[in-house]
């Protein structure tokens, strides 16, 4: 047989996937990106730049990969921006930040599919494995509990939703970074099911910790986590208690850098100098320390429990003398009272000081990165 052509098992394979694009699409693939257009009443400039924003490849204008349920979601689309809710000028850009947060989930759910996959073809034998029968039960179970936790995201949002100031305006956060030392160097010699295995946990014990300490993730990439929060404390506490979390002989160790101020929260994400100083405290923070901004060492000086201290100024790309502020527990009963109570007149003076405008993250300390 000519290995080149057609295999056991090509024609079932090609009716598997024919059945589950059916059911994923929502009908068979028969019309042009033209056709979509025009039956939606959308200039086909339009379509296209709505196609790349939600991140899918150009098509072909004569290639019918496109089915009736694509012509309902533009209808769906030209109802949003009828109602106001959807600038015309942004939809692009919702498009986007959709399509990314999107695929991630269909990348995961796909993995979840095949794994179900393989393992009932461990448990029962290839012959009992369908998986269109399994899409049919899973699917619909995976879009109510997408809508449930959408839901429950929006709910949570409403008292940022009805406070003072438009959506979207520069709101008071804490911002934070949290990066796995040395991940580049310890990845390379795993395998991936290891590695992904790590990348995993990290995500699963990041997302506790800050969900517990009232934080929210913004993103995770791979070796690291960027999260905000409405106050220094349950920044700090998230910074303090993630390596403790994270903490094993296997794992590499944790760093966190955070900062306090001025954000501009833009479509789940988060733009400012201030993300950018989180950033660079992190990257100057030894394994399993919390470094922070001077706001946020002033916002926790008088907190029981926390102690911080200054540590020499740095210079990292982007801003000059840098001041790192070193957030620990505060220590327990056998504690040096007189040395901590030095220590905190100390500190205190370094914040009373006269603010230095090498030290203003919005300030002359910021430059072009």
């Amino acid at each position: 047989m000519d290995p080149a052509g057609p295999q056991p098992g090509d024609a079932d394979r090609a009716a598997v996937h024919d059945a589950l694009e059916r059911l994923l699409l929502g009908g068979q693939r028969r019309l042009t990106r033209l056709e979509v257009a025009a039956a939606a009443g959308m200039p086909p400039e339009r379509t296209q730049r709505l196609w790349r924003a939600l991140g899918f490849p150009d098509v072909a204008d004569d290639d019918p990969a496109f089915t009736l349920a694509d012509v309902g979601a533009l209808g769906t689309l030209s109802a949003l921006i009828d109602s106001g809710f959807v600038d015309p000028d942004t939809e692009a850009s919702i498009a986007r930040a959709t399509g990314q947060a999107l695929s991630r989930l269909a990348d995961w759910q796909t993995d979840l599919l095949a794994d179900t996959l393989v393992r009932q073809a461990r448990e029962h034998g290839p012959d009992a494995v369908d998986p269109v029968a399994a899409a049919e039960v899973l699917l619909p179970l995976l879009a109510r509990t997408q809508d449930y936790v959408w839901r429950r995201h929006l709910a949570a949002n409403i008292d940022r939703l009805l406070g003072a100031g438009e959506p979207g305006d520069r709101r008071e956060l804490a911002v934070g970074f949290a990066d796995l030392v040395g991940y580049t160097t310890r990845s390379r010699g795993m395998a991936g099911r290891e590695l992904g295995a790590m990348v995993e946990a990290f995500e699963a014990t990041a997302t506790e910790v800050i969900a517990r300490s009232h934080g929210r993730v913004v993103k995770t990439v791979g070796d690291g986590v960027l999260f905000t929060a409405a106050s220094a404390v349950d920044a700090v506490e998230i910074g303090l208690t993630l390596p403790e979390a994270w903490d094993a002989p296997d794992r590499p160790p944790l760093r966190v850098g955070a900062a306090y101020g001025t954000v501009l929260t833009r479509l789940g994400d988060v733009y400012s100098p201030v993300v950018n100083l989180a950033s660079r405290l992190t990257s100057v923070a030894h394994a399993g320390t919390v470094l922070v901004d001077r706001e946020l060492a002033r916002r926790l000086r008088g907190v029981p429990g926390y102690r911080v201290r200054p540590l020499r100024r740095v210079s990292v790309r982007g801003y000059d003398h840098l001041q790192p502020w070193l957030v620990r527990r505060r220590p327990g009963d056998d504690e040096d009272i007189a040395l901590e109570e030095m220590l905190d007149e100390m500190a205190d003076e370094v914040l009373a000081a006269e603010d230095d405008p090498d030290d203003d993250p919005l300030g002359g300390n910021a430059r072009d990165a």
